[in-house]
């Protein structure tokens, strides 16, 4: 039976957003979200956490390069959105509300887009030290990730 490790990389990025849902009226916004609602944002300074999950190679000893996972944590989610306000810049966000949750989803497709296919992976953000969410890629579908655009 192959060992299986959990290999995890901690990053952290600073982003403006406003939880706001193209779905519901002004007023439902304002009630759902309150003052996280406000026209002008506000930001967070998360906390990613990737787990990359599989055997390790007989060869190199290692589940995954440790530096290519950097290199894609980096341009896959870091460059996309450090120092972004993530419903301006963000296309995906225009149909998805800002939400820790959301975020997490889109975090997830962006890496799974070159992860090798034989290795599992987690996603943890934390919004602020007490908040945080997780996510590993449970339910979604084709459309799901096809729709997931920068």
């Amino acid at each position: 039976m192959p060992k299986i490790v959990h290999l995890s990389l901690k990053e952290h990025f600073s982003a403006a957003h406003r939880l706001n849902s193209p779905h519901l009226s002004a007023e439902e916004n304002v009630e759902l979200y309150g003052k996280c609602n406000h026209s002008n944002g506000h930001g967070h300074n998360y906390d990613l956490v990737v787990t990359v999950s599989g055997s390790i190679d007989n060869t190199t000893g290692m589940v995954i390069n440790a530096q290519m996972l950097k290199d894609w944590v980096t341009t896959r989610v870091l460059d996309v959105l450090d120092h972004r306000n993530i419903d301006k810049d963000v296309a995906y966000f225009g149909d998805h509300p800002s939400t820790s949750e959301n975020l997490a989803v889109f975090i997830w497709i962006q890496l799974s887009q070159v992860l090798p296919p034989s290795l599992s992976h987690r996603i943890e953000l934390w919004e602020t030290p007490r908040i945080g969410v997780s996510f590993s890629g449970e339910g979604l579908t084709e459309s799901d990730i096809k729709e997931c655009v920068v």
